[in-house]
């Protein structure tokens, strides 16, 4: 649009400015000459008494003007003007020529083909003309117009050719930017186009390095934490076992449970999608899986389909996406007595919500429900690692690395509804 509009509304300022001013001016200027000359052979035939040498004198004036000349001596003249019911041309032609003819003149353009049947009234008759529409009209007008029609589309087709150019790399850019945003493997893309867009794409790259180090880094750190708290960790469960089995045995082993819970939980937490390629998934082979296990272990979970017959494959990692929805399945479960799991495709996106019967939470703490470590309330604390307060934030983060979300919202069983979101 931004290229078409103005070259279109160019063409026709320039197209009717022509044909008002130049095309018209011309025609209005060629029939007033015309009608002067009509008015000097008038004015001749009438000086002339003998009719012979007045036919001489029209047939001299005939040859010298290029068009017929004759009388009617008898004839009635009928004043006024016929033309076609469309066109300017045509218009200025007879108002100019019967206005310019100081005569009673009667001006027709339909009946003769290309040619104007003129007709003025005389002392000794009605002396007719035939001139040729063309020796009135502006010779070829049209070609401008058409030249300046192929020049315009010839220019436009030239930057269009141009801007495709620059708005290539935009596109690469942006399909980057998604595939990195979906966690998918960063596609080729060298920068090119104007500075600008040149810029724009090499500070997109540097920040996609800088944010692979980051997570590169983060997860070296904590596998390197991991090692040193499990070191002692495996030695107090060897001391356990090794001890008599009591009351305080009992709890210090329920302790160190808990500490490789919190640390398994939260090296999940760090390590995200690091490590697990994304492949063509099954969405709804997943969930069928963990709601299967979920009803085997004896809790009141239902599984609809929304749109049963709907593709649910997706470019997924497909650990981190099982993840994710065992996470949010596991606390519904946990603090609800019904679980009710649907699954809908769309044409943009597939959703998955949970839904329970569970206490629920408060709409002013569920942004605070995805923090990392952050406990709720004890009567239902969103964590699936153990009391971490980790599962949430695993969830979400493993569900964005994919482009998607996750919403939480008051559920028609009473409890939460957790609605996450991923883009086909």
């Amino acid at each position: 649009m931004i290229l078409v509009l103005p070259i279109a509304i160019l063409q026709v300022v320039v197209a009717l400015v022509f044909i008002e001013r130049h095309w018209t001016g011309v025609t209005r200027q060629l029939a007033a000459e015309f009608a002067n000359e009509i008015n000097f052979v008038a004015t001749l035939v009438e000086k002339e008494t003998d009719p012979l040498k007045r036919e001489a004198l029209l047939a001299e004036i005939s040859e010298t003007f290029g068009y017929d000349f004759w009388i009617e001596p008898e004839g009635v003249l009928a004043p006024g003007i016929r033309r076609p019911a469309y066109g300017i041309i045509p218009r200025v032609l007879t108002e100019t020529l019967h206005d310019s003819i100081d005569r009673s003149v009667r001006v027709d353009t339909v009946a003769l083909d290309k040619r104007v049947d003129l007709q003025v009234e005389t002392k000794v008759g009605i002396l007719h003309a035939t001139p040729r529409e063309s020796r009135m009209i502006a010779s070829k007008p049209h070609l401008l117009l058409v030249w300046m029609v192929v020049a315009a589309l010839v220019l436009l087709l030239i930057a269009v050719i141009f801007m495709r150019n620059q708005v290539r790399p935009i596109r690469q850019l942006a399909d980057a930017a998604e595939a990195f945003g979906k966690g998918q493997p960063a596609k080729p893309f060298r920068p090119t186009g104007a500075e600008e867009i040149r810029r724009a794409a090499s500070a997109f790259q540097q920040m996609r390095g800088r944010i692979e180090r980051q997570i590169s880094q983060r997860t070296m750190m904590l596998s390197g934490v991991s090692h040193d708290l499990r070191t002692p960790l495996t030695r107090m469960r060897l001391a356990l076992a090794l001890a008599e089995d009591d009351e305080e045995t009992d709890a210090l082993k329920t302790d160190v449970d808990e500490m490789e819970r919190m640390i398994d939980g939260f090296l999940a937490f760090a390590r995200g999608e690091e490590g697990e390629a994304p492949s063509a998934t099954d969405l709804q082979e997943i969930i069928v899986s963990i709601v299967e296990a979920e009803q085997t272990a004896g809790h009141d979970i239902t599984l609809i389909a929304v749109n049963a017959d709907d593709d649910f494959n997706l470019l997924l990692r497909p650990d981190t996406t099982r993840r994710a929805i065992q996470n949010l399945i596991g606390n519904a479960v946990k603090y609800g007595k019904k679980t009710i799991v649907s699954l809908e495709a769309t044409l943009q996106r597939i959703k998955v919500t949970v839904e329970d019967d569970g206490p629920g939470i408060p709409e002013s703490l569920r942004e605070e429900a995805f923090r990392p470590f952050h406990r709720l309330d004890p009567a239902r604390n969103m964590d699936g690692g153990g009391g971490s307060g980790l599962g949430l934030s695993i969830a979400l983060d493993a569900v964005r690395a994919h482009g998607g979300d996750i919403a939480l919202n008051d559920s028609d069983l009473g409890g939460l509804k957790a609605t996450l979101s991923l883009p086909r």
